[in-house]
């Protein structure tokens, strides 16, 4: 029998998850949903009574690993949704048609523009850096589509897009929980705390929107509390060749090390900084974009071990999905059992996503209107599995901000699962976040 899934519609490039993938992470009730006839979805559902929703994310090219854990996470919403959502004492049919961008901003605007005008969605999701979210943001504020994202800099999908500081928002239909500056300036000014250094920081941040956001924010934030910033200039995505940015952190004694690149890039300066002598040298190498997932640390081997990263989910996190009822232990272990794989910090914030988008559906008075539906994001303050997103605080209208948590890749324990263990290193974003292990010193 062929299976058919109306609420699994993806992009003909992507693979979803397996039929034993989508059985442990769903169980038989999702089961029954893929089935002919079996489920609310059917083909001739009352388009009425369904709410359509789009997901964007990246499953393949550079930015693959942002998309590894959507197909668990997607199976085990779809299984909460399986009864349908109901909305002021009505009931609602809920389609989630998912697109894979390819790590391409220009195929990520068309994707959006496509789900608008030919899927005729409710409400768009979009996730994971400005190549994946600005473009899809941008489709669905031209064409009057509400639109909620997460995971990249706030700054950058705010002034990024082209409001002005001091300005009224200039949006009126996207809306972006995410961290910010100011949770890298916290997290990483504790992190770099718990390790006696020389302060002189070596940042490598490229030609690109994260990069140029950094470098005019963060850096000089950084600055400001007592950091020597050593910065070599911008780089071209792709770059082979780090000799001369090597050199400089070299002959500057950066004992510190930062970054925001794309993950081949990174394994490739790493490589060669560790060949040209540059990792004996440092104490505290802080990643951020790369080193958030155990498959990016482990194609560099050794080299991988006592990176220090960013968590804007970690499995310890204190907070339960509200959609699933799930925690993120429990988040974790499903997806480890299920895919064999370790868990990424990108399972929780899509599922924050999620929450945040169904608790939007469900509180606005018709969620087929999308003006009301916007305004109700604008005023959204629920509970998520990375925490409390509020848009009643800002900074900035349009934008709700999460936290960034201090943590640092090291050797698993002989017999564990796994060769490196995300250990949680400090907390100062949220203090209700607790702390598992020591910094230790990269070099």
């Amino acid at each position: 029998m062929q299976e058919t899934n109306a609420t699994h519609v993806v992009d003909s490039t992507v693979e979803g998850p397996s039929r034993r993938e989508f059985i442990r992470a769903a169980g038989a009730a999702g089961l029954a949903l893929a089935l002919p006839g079996g489920s609310l979805w059917a083909q001739g559902a009352d388009p009425k009574n369904t709410l359509r929703i789009g997901f964007i994310s990246p499953r393949t090219g550079p930015l693959a690993s942002f998309g590894e854990t959507d197909p668990h996470v997607l199976a085990l919403v779809r299984k909460a949704l399986a009864s349908g959502l109901s909305v002021g004492g009505k009931q609602y049919a809920v389609q989630i048609i998912e697109r894979d961008t390819q790590s391409d901003p220009s195929r990520a605007s068309q994707l959006a523009k496509s789900l608008i005008n030919e899927e005729k969605v409710d409400l768009m999701l979009a996730i994971s850096t400005p190549e994946v979210v600005n473009p899809v943001s941008d489709a669905c504020e031209a064409a009057g589509v509400p639109c909620l994202s997460s995971v990249m800099p706030w700054e950058e999908w705010y002034f990024g897009r082209g409001a002005k500081p001091g300005a009224p928002s200039p949006y009126k239909w996207s809306f972006h929980f995410s961290f910010g500056v100011g949770s890298f300036v916290r997290a990483y000014t504790a992190q770099w705390g718990l390790i006696p250094t020389n302060r002189k920081v070596g940042v490598l941040y490229p030609n690109d929107a994260d990069g140029n956001a950094i470098r005019a924010n963060l850096a000089p934030e950084l600055a400001k509390a007592g950091f020597t910033i050593v910065d070599p200039g911008p780089y071209e995505n792709g770059t082979t060749d780090y000799s001369a940015q090597i050199a400089r952190f070299k002959a500057e004694k950066c004992e510190i090390f930062n970054t925001f690149p794309i993950p081949p890039d990174f394994a490739a300066f790493w490589r060669q900084a560790a060949q040209q002598g540059y990792t004996k040298t440092v104490k505290i190498a802080q990643l951020a974009k790369t080193g958030l997932f155990p498959s990016t640390m482990e194609a560099l081997g050794n080299l991988g071990f006592n990176l220090a990263g960013g968590a804007y989910w970690h499995k310890h996190f204190p907070y339960t999905s509200p959609l699933t009822g799930l925690s993120g232990v429990a988040l974790a272990d499903g997806y480890e059992a299920a895919s064999g794989k370790q868990w990424t910090q990108q399972l929780g914030a899509t599922m924050a996503l999620l929450d945040a988008g169904f608790a939007a559906l469900k509180t606005t008075a018709d969620p087929k209107n999308k003006a009301g539906l916007a305004k109700t994001l604008g005023t959204l303050n629920t509970e998520t599995m990375v925490g409390k997103v509020d848009f009643t605080k800002g900074p900035v209208s349009n934008v709700a901000v999460t936290p960034i948590i201090g943590a640092q890749w090291v050797k698993a324990q002989p017999g564990a699962k796994h060769k490196l263990d995300f250990v949680i290193t400090s907390n100062a974003d949220d203090t209700k976040v607790p702390v598992g292990a020591k910094l230790i010193s990269y070099s």
